[in-house]
């Protein structure tokens, strides 16, 4: 056996060394595949269990990145579990004003005969709008998760909420390991880890982050059906990949190097090993800075202003 290859080293940089381009054309074929992956809505549901540890009960919720999310269900049966009915409202990295404007268009657009708002883009989301903004299993696909944080921020009222997952540098370790026993560079591209994350909630003004972990073990009957299935959950856009086009003998070598490795397992599956990163924090009120000068959003200035809570 092949001693495991280390995990990435925590990404100094908020900017990702990843392929943008290629990850731009992986995110536009997840988000419009027909359903979001099993995965992801396992970890909405795990993510909406803790909602019930939150005391603030949000009028407004943002469910940024909702198609690849899987979060409305587990989001609605969680409140109303808690007796509330928040206003969900989507949030796509992707969507633009000319596409919602096609969209609305359209007689036979689907989103008009189910009555539902289109999504929004992240611009033209109002500033302190929300109390809470909830992203499932998204940031790993940012380019830069800093200008994303940056936007939750923006979004939220003040003392409202951000829950969040993603997955973290631990995943994937069986899948590192074959690539490097059989010399073919990386599987794929770095990702953040969960120190580094709270580092960037703090520089976007969020307060009392809170990071963990999980590992969720996923296993296979073949392992075509395994990289099926991983498929779904997006490619590899490491700079440093293969650049060509692999070819049906070297995907016959991935799959019977993942089958030899399922032997040795105690049921003889295929496992694969991710690593779920969870956070949440809050947005304080704004704090101006002692200088000669200082300027200020108009919604921080109200929020600085107000009566405080009694």
């Amino acid at each position: 056996m092949n001693p495991s290859p280390p995990v990435h080293a925590p990404v100094a940089s908020a900017r990702r060394p990843v392929d943008e381009v290629a990850l731009g054309r992986v995110v536009r074929r997840l988000t419009q595949a027909p359903e979001a992956p099993w995965l992801h809505a396992e970890v909405a549901r795990r993510m909406a269990e803790r909602l019930a540890i939150v005391k603030v009960r949000p009028a407004v919720v943002l469910d940024w990145a909702s198609r690849l999310g899987a979060g409305r269900v587990p989001l609605q049966a969680a409140y109303a579990g808690l007796g509330g009915r928040p206003q969900i409202r989507s949030v796509e990295p992707l969507a633009t004003a000319q596409t919602q404007a096609v969209e609305a268009s359209s007689w036979w657009s689907p989103s008009r005969w189910r009555r539902t708002p289109a999504a929004l883009a992240p611009a033209q989301v109002p500033a302190g709008s929300a109390q809470l903004v909830w992203s499932n299993m998204a940031l790993h696909a940012d380019a830069d998760p800093s200008v994303t944080i940056a936007q939750w921020h923006r979004a939220l009222a003040v003392d409202g909420f951000l829950m969040f997952s993603t997955l973290g540098p631990g995943s994937l370790p069986e899948l590192r390991s074959l690539y490097a026993a059989q010399s073919w560079g990386p599987p794929l591209a770095p990702l953040v880890d969960m120190h580094d994350l709270g580092d960037m909630l703090v520089a976007a003004g969020f307060a009392d982050p809170v990071m963990d972990q999980e590992l969720v073990s996923l296993s296979w009957p073949t392992a075509d059906a395994a990289l099926a299935e991983l498929r779904t959950l997006g490619a590899n856009v490491d700079p440093q990949r293969y650049r060509g086009l692999r070819t049906p003998r070297w995907r016959s070598r991935l799959a019977a190097a993942l089958a030899e490795a399922g032997q040795h397992s105690p049921d003889g599956r295929v496992s694969l090993t991710f690593e779920i990163a969870y956070g949440h924090a809050f947005r304080p009120p704004a704090r101006a800075r002692v200088t000669p000068e200082a300027r200020l959003d108009l919604a921080d200035f109200r929020a600085m202003t107000r009566e405080p809570r009694r």
